[in-house]
């Protein structure tokens, strides 16, 4: 008995439902990457300088919890600090620096 040889449509079709299994598999592993990425890069960079990559340590001034490098010096706050840093203080000794980074 002779072996017959599939169509060039089956051909087709069976190649097309294999890239298509595939392309699936990589659309849910893609998925996956992305949704555990933000974690990942959260531990990983969590509380390290972002100059120097050491640690950072958490330091008060004024009642605010600033995040001090101790190996580079570097001082890093985060959103809305600032504003709560120079709270009280003269409107044009930082105005300018505040419109900067406003964009106001």
């Amino acid at each position: 008995m002779s072996k017959q040889r599939p169509s060039e449509n089956e051909e087709e079709y069976f190649a097309r439902i294999e890239f298509e299994r595939r392309k699936k598999l990589a659309e849910e592993r893609e998925k996956q990457l992305k949704e555990g990425e933000p974690a990942r890069l959260k531990e990983l960079h969590w509380m390290r300088c972002p100059k120097c990559g050491m640690e950072l340590a958490e330091i008060s001034y004024r009642k605010v919890k600033l995040d001090k490098c101790m190996s580079c010096g570097g001082v890093w706050l985060d959103a809305g600090e600032l504003e709560q840093v120079a709270e009280g203080e003269h409107p044009g000794l930082l105005g300018g620096f505040f419109k900067t980074f406003k964009g106001s």
